[in-house]
């Protein structure tokens, strides 16, 4: 009877929480796959970078990327013209896969969303934009003495070199930045709703000294120099940096990633 009475309770319980429904499993594409093989095999750990054949390697599976890769569409709400979000919507973010030595992460920028300007210690990262326009500025420090040799620093601020100000399209190429050249410290501004997917190695770690820094830019001409005569162009090619304090328009909201994953993650 006692066991009767404990039946009728179990099937009772069963009608009140359903089992949990598993999501299926998404189909992973060629690309994706490779991509990620091609990560575990070119980022060896901290204080590497990987060599130019696996960069060129990694740069041509990510030429070839499509959103469908990751489970996205351009029929999405979030990426339809004229799509009316709230106010200082936050950008978001998702993991794709990630282990110590790299990651995969995509973010969603709505339209007008910008992540600011930031750094990229120790890392070599390459962008894919796979939907929408976005402008992209980015920099590189410039050596203690070559900096000296231009003008004195003023206090509070590092001397950095343009890299690129310009708008792209998700027709572009990838782009690759290394940890101490090729735009290391950039700024995206979304003129469209935009997706981009980062391949991060290895990929930040408060932990391990690789925390994110923040950054605001002044023209070149904004401090007296020592030289005079200076031709505008080379002007507008430097900048002066100056750290801040992590803005408030630069947190980012995570979510679950519901696309197909790599193995073996």
């Amino acid at each position: 009877m006692q066991k009767l009475n404990l039946r009728r309770v179990i099937a009772k319980k069963r009608k009140q929480f359903p089992r949990r429904v598993r999501r299926p499993v998404l189909s992973v594409s060629n690309t994706l796959q490779q991509l990620s093989d091609s990560c575990r095999e070119a980022f060896k750990g901290p204080g590497t970078v990987p060599s130019p054949q696996d960069v060129q390697r990694l740069r041509h599976i990510l030429d070839n990327m499509k959103p469908e890769d990751v489970g996205l569409s351009r029929d999405l709400q979030f990426f339809k013209p004229g799509n009316i979000t709230k106010e200082n919507q936050r950008v978001t973010y998702t993991t794709v896969c990630k282990c110590d030595n790299f990651s995969l992460c995509i973010f969603f920028i709505p339209e007008g969303g910008v992540i600011p300007l930031h750094n990229h210690p120790g890392m070599t990262v390459l962008s894919k934009l796979l939907l929408g326009l976005m402008h992209i500025k980015s920099y590189d420090w410039v050596d203690p003495e070559t900096s000296n040799n231009l003008l004195q620093q003023p206090s509070q601020l590092r001397l950095a070199k343009l890299k690129a100000d310009k708008v792209f399209t998700a027709s572009c190429d990838a782009s690759v930045l290394y940890p101490t050249t090729g735009g290391n410290i950039h700024e995206f501004t979304a003129i469209t709703p935009c997706a981009v997917l980062d391949v991060i190695g290895p990929p930040y770690s408060k932990e391990d000294g690789r925390d994110c820094s923040y950054y605001r830019d002044h023209p070149y001409a904004s401090f007296p120099n020592e030289r005079t005569g200076e031709a505008k162009e080379e002007n507008d090619s430097y900048a002066w940096l100056e750290e801040i304090e992590m803005p408030e328009k630069s947190k980012m909201d995570g979510i679950e990633y519901l696309g197909p994953t790599p193995t073996p993650f």
